[in-house]
């Protein structure tokens, strides 16, 4: 038996669904249920951060770690590599000065050169030669240790120590008990050695010190008056016929190898505190300038 055919408008799709679908209104979700994607809320009413990362992810921590263990390592390397060459410099201006020929003309002239205009430039000279003494050097390096001391930075004060005792100590040293002026028949006022200059490493070393202790802020000052303050030195001691040009050199790299020397032995509790980041958005520099910074 045959079934009656259908009209066309009652046949069925195939891709018609077979049940119907219900409309489903937009709902707005009841008051304190968090957003689609937005952190839930943490005991105490404070949101956890947006970029909280899960527990177990150390990449960022990991490379925290190295880029603090780098900063410490590479000043470290380069102080110890200018010590280096401030000692191969001293070696050969000491060769170049003493023992020929013509490193000892050439500091014959600048010596006998500096009879010339000496009576007016000497007025100025003299002062400055005066203040360089034993006292000086106490009064200089127990005001660079009360700076450190007050800063608490116990490890710097230890620094300045050993850089202006050290520097001073082997000027002294090569002067009279390692280092001699050969005779190689050039004509001098001065016989003897008198490099390296024990004014010029006073001054320079004690600038030093001092350029170390004070606060970033001050040092672009008392690295300006350092530089002038030492420049005055070493050029009253060839102005006064006390040293030669190749000692005052030879002075300044002593001081040169002591400070990259203890910059390079930088204990912890020298070095200058890092920036902190406390929370989002806020970044506290914890340096002895006492910065804030808002983002």
């Amino acid at each position: 038996m045959s079934l009656p055919p259908t009209r066309p408008h009652e046949q069925q799709r195939p891709d018609a669904p077979t049940v119907p679908i219900a409309r489903v209104e937009p709902r707005t979700p009841a008051l304190g249920t968090p957003a689609l994607g937005t952190p839930a809320a943490a005991p105490g009413g404070s949101h956890a951060p947006a970029h909280a990362r899960p527990a177990g992810d150390t990449t960022a921590s990991t490379r925290t770690v190295v880029e603090a263990t780098e900063a410490r390592v590479a000043p470290r390397v380069v102080g110890l590599l200018v010590a280096v060459l401030g000692v191969v410099a001293l070696a050969y201006v000491t060769r170049l000065a003493l023992g020929t020929v013509w490193g000892q003309e050439l500091d014959e002239s600048a010596l006998a050169g500096t009879s010339f205009g000496k009576g007016t430039l000497w007025k100025v000279g003299e002062p400055v030669l005066d203040v360089v003494s034993n006292s000086f050097v106490v009064l200089a390096l127990g005001g660079a240790i009360l700076i450190s001391l007050l800063r608490r930075r116990w490890g710097l004060a230890a620094q300045v120590v050993v850089l202006v005792a050290g520097a001073n100590l082997t000027t002294q040293i090569l002067k009279h008990q390692v280092l001699e002026r050969g005779h190689l028949g050039v004509l001098t006022e001065r016989p003897g050695n008198s490099l390296p200059s024990g004014h010029t490493t006073v001054a320079a070393s004690v600038s030093i010190a001092l350029l170390l202790v004070v606060p970033r802020r001050m040092r672009p000052v008392v690295a300006l008056l350092g530089a002038v303050y030492t420049a005055l030195t070493g050029v009253s001691t060839l102005v006064g016929g006390w040293h030669r040009p190749s000692d005052v050199v030879a002075a300044l790299l002593v001081v040169r190898v002591w400070t990259a020397l203890v910059l390079a032995l930088t204990p912890s509790t020298g070095i200058d505190r890092k920036a902190k980041h406390t929370s989002v958005g806020t970044t506290v520099h914890s340096t002895d300038d006492a910065d804030v910074t808002m983002r």
